[in-house]
Parts: structure tokens; sequence; C-alpha cells
């Protein structure tokens, strides 16, 4: 299969049309100029499950921008050199390998998966004036200047899901479950705000932590089983990585389904579902910004692109592979980059982040756009049903594209919102 790239970039102030690379000659990555990226994700370790395919769909937009003519930049097109690294799911190692890459001339990193490795790596960015594309949704309460957020902030996911339980689940009691760090304890501070400001009584909220690669939730379930007899409860689910296969094996063990307990997830995507046992899993929900069963031609092509790119790489999987709304995002911020590399004919990051601000494209998945200040992206929300197949039926979505915050009006006032400073950037 002849893979082509399909993504539509065009600033804010242009219609959205094909970029023009999309039609140039192939250019040999052996000819002319190169321009280095990072790839920061684990290879190894619990967050494996979740961020290989980040690294794949990563590699498959640089193969892609190099076969359609490389970054045009000075007049001349440079072609993508990847430098891949593994951090292996180690906190710490996260920072010191985004220092290995930005001595090693990186033009922008892609990568991080979990809040606990974006702030790992956030002071080495900072201090070097890198630049950071994140594609996994998060906590939010963060503006960097060395960080483009191109998955959801909480009013683009949790508060959402949230009102779906209450509106169209008919959900009175909450279990907030997550594992052990900033993105998960921080959401659930959100969500209780809002659970709260409408009017559910704070003793129907339960929350609980368990630590990374957590593997007996035998003992959680029952808890959830007792807390969910009088058949109006839900999950709200920010457990991450390899977690989430025991998780929902359990509650399945268990005897429960999505008519007793309904779960809204907020980091199992199709790539984990890969994983599970998805016919003891039909009915639970997840939310996202993105499905692989949305319709359309171009996301239609995306998926069969990126199972192309699998097999044809030998990678595991092959082209049985699945996307998701981390990997679009993961996808789409190359060619985002490759786009304000262009239109500020420079590989300055500070000139590049300028071209970033405003602009609008044609992802996979429909419309997006890059947010006028504050590094966040403007993105549809979904939600989606999981199917026996493991892929989702969506039975919500948005009225178009919702603006992100990149803090929380639920957990700030008006004024503190205001006097509110993004970190980071150029150095006095």
């Amino acid at each position: 299969m002849q893979r082509r790239p399909f993504l539509r970039l065009a600033a804010a102030a242009a219609l959205a049309l094909p970029f023009t690379g999309a039609f140039a000659p192939h250019a040999s990555a052996e000819d002319g100029p190169k321009v280095k990226i990072g790839v920061l994700h684990s290879l190894s370790g619990t967050m494996a499950i979740s961020e290989t395919s980040l690294r794949d769909v990563v590699l498959m937009a640089a193969e892609e921008i190099n076969e359609a003519g490389g970054v045009e930049v000075g007049g001349e097109s440079h072609m993508i050199e990847p430098v891949v690294v593994d951090p292996a799911s180690d906190w710490p190692l996260f920072a010191e390998k985004a220092k290995e890459l930005i001595d090693q001339d990186v033009a922008a990193i892609f990568g991080c998966w979990t809040s606990v490795s974006r702030k790992s790596v956030l002071p080495v960015i900072e201090e070097e004036n890198a630049l950071l594309f994140y594609p996994v949704q998060y906590e939010g309460e963060e503006q960097s200047l060395n960080v483009f957020y191109t998955a959801a902030s909480p009013n683009q996911q949790l508060v959402p899901a949230a009102q779906y339980a209450i509106d169209e689940l008919g959900s009175k009691k909450f279990y907030l479950l997550g594992t052990d760090y900033v993105f998960p304890r921080t959401a659930n501070k959100v969500l209780k705000a809002f659970l709260l400001k409408e009017g559910v009584p704070e003793e129907n909220i339960m929350e609980e932590y368990t630590p990374f690669h957590h593997q007996d939730y035998q003992t959680i379930v029952s808890k959830i089983k007792q807390f969910g007899a009088s058949g109006d409860a839900v999950v709200l689910s920010t457990i991450n990585g390899d977690s989430n296969v025991p998780f929902y094996t359990e509650f399945a063990n268990q005897g429960l389904t999505s008519s007793d307990v309904p779960i809204i997830a907020f980091s199992v995507a199709e790539d984990e579902l890969r994983s599970m046992d998805t016919s003891k899993l039909v009915g639970h929900l997840a939310a996202w910004n993105y499905f692989q069963s949305l319709p359309g031609e171009a996301n239609e092509a995306f998926v069969e692109a990126f199972k192309a790119y699998c097999q044809e790489n030998n990678l595991p999987g092959g082209d049985a592979r699945v996307t998701g709304d981390p990997i679009e995002a993961a996808y789409y911020g190359v060619y985002v980059w490759k786009m304000a590399a262009e239109k500020a004919d420079s590989f300055d990051v500070d000139k590049v982040r300028e071209a970033v601000y405003g602009m609008e494209f044609e992802a996979p998945g429909g419309t997006k756009k890059m947010h006028e200040s504050n590094q966040h992206t403007y993105k549809p929300v979904y939600i989606g049903e999981i199917r026996a197949d493991g892929q989702f039926d969506i039975v919500w979505e948005s009225d178009g594209l919702v603006e992100p915050d990149s803090y929380s009006s639920l957990l700030h006032s008006p004024e503190e919102l205001a006097a509110i400073e993004p970190t980071g950037g150029p150095k006095k």
C-alpha cells in the first residue's frame, strides 16, 4: 500500500487547503540538510502499553513529511531526522533524556504521557528554551511557553464526561479512582469541585488511588460493588498504564457490568483495549476528543496509513494496530510544528512558537485550532461506548470545538485567572 500524508493545515487567517508539501516530489533522506526532532516516549516499563504507539506515529509523520519533500526553511528542503530515546517509565529519567535530546540540537521534542513525566521535563526545557509538543489529555493548571498541549484540558474531557454522567446516565454517586500521581489527583479536584457545584452531596463522592503498575483490584472493586448497589453510581477512572488490565478484569470477575456500575475512563483508548477481553467491557465509556470510529475519508485514510506503517516496519501487531486520541494528537503535533517552521521560515523556538498561535488545520478527526495565546488546542469532545470489538460507538459529542482552559475556573476565581502569567519562554 502506498501511504501518503493527507493532513491539511492552514494558518488562522487562511482557508484550510492542502499543504503544498503533500504533493511535492519525494526527496531522499540522504540529500540536502537535515533537522533533528526528539522522540521522548517510554518503550519499556508500566507506560509502554500506551506510549509505544506514540513513538510509532511520530516516526510515521516524519517519514510522510520526508517523502513529501521535507520541511521548507531558508529556501531548502530539510529532511527530518528523528532521535528516539527510551525514558523507560522512569520519571527522573525523562528529564535526563530531554537534556540529552536538547544537547543533540533537536528543533523540537515530541513526547511524554503522564503529567509526572511532563513535570520532570518542564524545568529542563524552560531553562534551555526548548519546545515540547505534549499529546495527552491532562489536569490543566499549567501554561508554559515551552509546551504546546495538543490534547485536552479538563474542560474538554473531565467536565463534559461528568455532566454526561449526570444528564444521560442519571448518576448520583461518583467513585473517583485513579493512579497516584499529579494528573488523577488534580483531575479529581476539578471533578469534585464540579460535582459539588452541581449539587452532588459530598458523601456521594468517593476518592481512591493506587500506585503505578498496581495489579490487585479485588478489594477496591468490592467497595465499588457495594457503593453502586443502589444502581445510580458511576466510576470516573483516571487509572493509567497497564493497571487498567487487572482493574477491568477484576470488575468483570466480580460480575459487574456497565449496567450495574458504568465506568467512564479518561486514560483508556483503543490502544489499551487491545490488551483486554473487550467482550466483558461492552457498554463502559471513555471521554476523548478523537476515536478511531469517527466517520470521514480523512480518518479512514489515517487509520489505514497507521496500520500499513506498522506492518511495513514489522512493528508488533502489524496491520491489526489501532489509532486513538493520543495517537492522533501526537501525529498532528508533528505537522503543526512543520507548518509553523515553514511559516516562520526558521527552526528558532521563539519564531516557531509565534507561528503556531491561532493555526487552524484539518486533523484526521476533523477541524482543530491552536489557541491564540494559551498554548492549548481547540478540540471537539466525544463520549464513546466500548463495543465487543474494542472500538467505540460515539454516544455524545460537543457542539463544535471547545475552547481550552489552561487553568480551571472551578479551582480559581476570575481575579486569580486574570493574574496568571505563563512560565518559561525566551530568557530575559
